[in-house]
């Protein structure tokens, strides 16, 4: 047994240790205040001697507030410019060497693209007046600022004013270098800011050199060209090398507008903007009267290029296609043959325009966007926009905005798949589904609806209860994704009335799947690329992965017979062909930000947006109203003098009375079910002790003996 002496004198030593310890602590603890408070005294007596009183002591606050101010004003900057310098990641510089000449589906050459950088002329080799023409319209102050005119902004802005229009731009060189570089033409808060910032990282990263020879060389200058040096040789036939001041001014005047002022287009508006040019060298004091008299006198002559316009959108994203497609032959310089037709484009824009300018102030709406498929997966036009050279962003193929009740046809397709049939009753009561109670359109009710009538009258409810009960949103999305729409979709849902954001380009293939008989993978806008030797290096029909089935026959069948409704007793009867059967659904978002028609008939697909770039509201409309007309207009000319086909799984193209006695019958159907419903919701009126109380008082009358009517002096008279 170990002594208690020898514990104790074990531990003697460890608790000397600890109590040192705390000793220690204890007094480096004191130590370090009393030098912290010796510190803090003489600090308090250094600075009592710039210590100010009176007006000074004003100043100094001032001062500190200000000082505040900016470094939070730094921070909130700095926030700020942190997406914008994320445009700048990558080799931005790059501007490729593929070179792909376009043709129609006829051999027809509609237009070039990709930049070849043996094709720059250095602005030292410009000639003076081109230099100095582009500068006194575009930017005079371009070597006196950093980026960012505040003066020139400033004046264009007082211009504006005073004329109560916008007359003027107050965006430098740089600043729309920047967003031709690395932004689109989206006329939003948060673009003119990235805007700013990269044209400041621009200034601090390039020479005034290199930022006006990025800006000459990657402008859009009208007729599908690109850069100052492919425009002189289109409109001139020479190099810009060559060009006179009349036709430098030319040049110059095409900045602001190039497709308005183009002068293959309109020559008259072309020369009366070179003259405006002329006007601006002379204020700038860039040249004298004199100087520009000969141009005025003498206004440039252009090469004979006819009217048609370029298919500026079709070729950026004919180009895209491309560029994927050569990426693996190796070759870079191409003869494209494309699936584009001219008159189908041509039709297209015109049923855009047309009903822009009938109703676009009515609805407050001011673009739109279209894609025209053919049966056969061919991609016949593209609408990205109203005026290429107002913005360059192609809103059919890049544009992500929210389908509305467009994308129901996904959710009937799975539904379909699952076991549906049109005339499955479902209740288009009221739902809700967690904390999201969708309403009807209009805040409308419904009772139990067949499904050919809840997409047709595009009831919000039936969808819902589809997903929520039956489906989940898991199959819906994996359907859509199989029909081909390739924008990210939402896992939740409320993607089943259409809240994903999803692309004209996308509508349109996940729809023509109906109209190709339940197959995906056709889609296509390039049938062959040959080399400029005549090899080719790539064919659709061969090297193309073949179509493969993403809805059964009965399935698809099903979905066509209730699209197929729509236009006849459903949302979208201002679609409706005169004489041939087509199908479709419309859309509209909240807030009426977006409103859409995606149709089909045997023989084209087509999907239309409509809305404003800013996401503004529109006026109340729905898809049933404008996108269906300017639909309507485009279908009508597109089906003239050719063979008709019927629409999978309905018998013939022409409209019948078995189209419309199906929706008759489905009308009749809801109607009566509703009247049932009706009935069966009715409250009673009376308690059942009445109505039985009631009914034996009338059993009573009914057997009661008849009483004889009294004798009167002229009964008994008679008598």
């Amino acid at each position: 047994m170990a002594s208690p002496l020898k514990t104790r004198r074990r531990r003697g030593p460890i608790a000397a240790r600890l109590l040192a310890a705390d000793a220690w602590f204890d007094s480096s603890l004191y130590e370090t205040g009393f030098k912290a408070r010796r510190f803090w005294e003489a600090a308090t007596i250094f600075f009592r001697r710039f210590r100010v009183s009176g007006w000074r002591r004003g100043i100094i606050e001032l001062l500190s507030e200000g000082f505040t101010l900016g470094a939070g004003g730094i921070v909130v900057m700095l926030a700020l410019a942190l997406p914008a310098f994320q445009e700048t990641a990558g080799d931005w510089r790059a501007q490729g060497d593929f070179a792909i000449t376009f043709l129609d589906r006829y051999g027809n050459e509609i237009g070039q693209r990709g930049i070849i950088q043996r094709d720059s002329v250095p602005v030292d080799e410009m000639p003076d007046q081109v230099i100095k023409a582009v500068l006194a319209t575009e930017d005079r102050r371009f070597f006196d600022h950093y980026g960012i005119d505040a003066l020139g902004l400033s004046r264009a802005i007082f211009a504006n004013v005073r004329a109560n229009s916008v007359v003027q731009g107050g965006s430098s060189i740089t600043q729309q270098l920047a967003k031709n570089l690395f932004l689109t033409n989206e006329r939003t808060l948060e673009r003119k800011v990235k805007e700013a910032f990269l044209a400041l990282w621009l200034e601090a990263n390039l020479s005034k050199k290199e930022i006006l020879q990025l800006y000459l060389d990657r402008v859009y200058m009208g007729g599908g060209t690109f850069g100052i040096e492919a425009a002189a040789d289109f409109y001139f036939g020479k190099s810009v090398k060559d060009v006179n001041l009349a036709e430098a001014a030319m040049l110059a005047g095409l900045f602001k507008a190039p497709t308005k002022y183009a002068p293959h287009i309109n020559l008259p508006a072309a020369r009366a903007r070179a003259n405006v040019v002329l006007s601006n060298l002379v204020e700038g004091g860039f040249m004298s009267e004199g100087q520009v008299l000969q141009a005025r006198l003498h206004p440039a002559e252009i090469v004979d290029r006819g009217e048609q316009k370029s298919p500026d959108y079709y070729l950026d994203w004919a180009f895209e296609e491309v560029k994927k497609i050569a990426a693996k032959s190796g070759q870079h310089s191409l003869v494209a043959h494309t699936t584009f037709d001219a008159n189908i484009q041509k039709a297209a824009e015109e049923s855009m325009e047309f009903h822009l300018r009938q109703f676009g102030k009515e609805y407050n709406v001011t673009e739109g966007a279209m894609v025209v498929i053919e049966t056969n997966g061919a991609v016949r036009a593209i609408v990205g926009g109203r005026d290429y050279g107002a913005s360059q962003f192609n809103r059919a193929t890049k544009a992500l905005r929210q389908s509305g009740s467009s994308f129901k046809p996904y959710v009937y397709a799975t539904a379909m798949e699952h076991g549906f049939t049109p005339d499955s009753v479902v209740s288009g009561a009221p739902i809700s589904w967690g904390a999201w109670s969708p309403h009807n359109y209009n805040d409308g009710r419904a009772g139990k609806v067949t499904l050919i009538t809840a997409m047709a009258k595009s009831v919000n409810t039936v969808p819902v209860r589809l997903a929520k009960n039956h489906l989940g949103i898991k199959p819906i999305k994996a359907m859509a994704e199989a029909m081909g729409v390739e924008s990210p979709l939402e896992s939740h849902k409320t993607m089943v009335l259409g809240t994903s954001g999803m692309t004209v380009m996308d509508q349109a293939t996940g729809f023509s799947v109906f109209a190709q008989n339940g197959f995906v993978g056709s889609r296509h806008g390039v049938t062959q690329l040959v080399t400029r030797t005549g090899e080719v290096v790539y064919d659709f029909a061969k090297d193309a992965p073949p179509p493969r089935r993403v809805l059964s026959e009965q399935a698809l069948k099903s979905m066509n017979t209730m699209l197929a409704a729509v236009p006849v007793m459903g949302t979208a009867r201002r679609a409706a062909l005169p004489n041939i059967v087509s199908a479709g659904k419309t859309g509209t978002t909240q807030s009426y930000r977006d409103a859409w028609y995606v149709g089909f008939t045997g023989n084209y697909t087509a999907a239309v947006w409509l809305g404003n770039d800013d996401f503004t509201p529109t006026n109340n409309m729905t898809g049933g109203s404008l996108p269906a007309m300017v639909w309507q207009r485009l279908m009508v000319y597109a089906h003239q003098n050719i063979d008709l086909k019927p629409i999978p799984g309905l018998d013939h193209p022409f409209v019948d009375e078995e189209i419309a006695a199906k929706a008759e019958e489905a009308e009749k159907k809801n109607a009566e079910q509703a009247a049932a419903d009706t009935a069966a919701e009715r409250p009673p009126v009376l308690s059942s002790q009445t109505t039985r109380a009631l009914r034996d008082i009338t059993r009573l009358f009914q057997s009661a003996p008849v009483l004889q009517a009294p004798a009167t002096p002229e009964t008994l008279s008679a008598l």
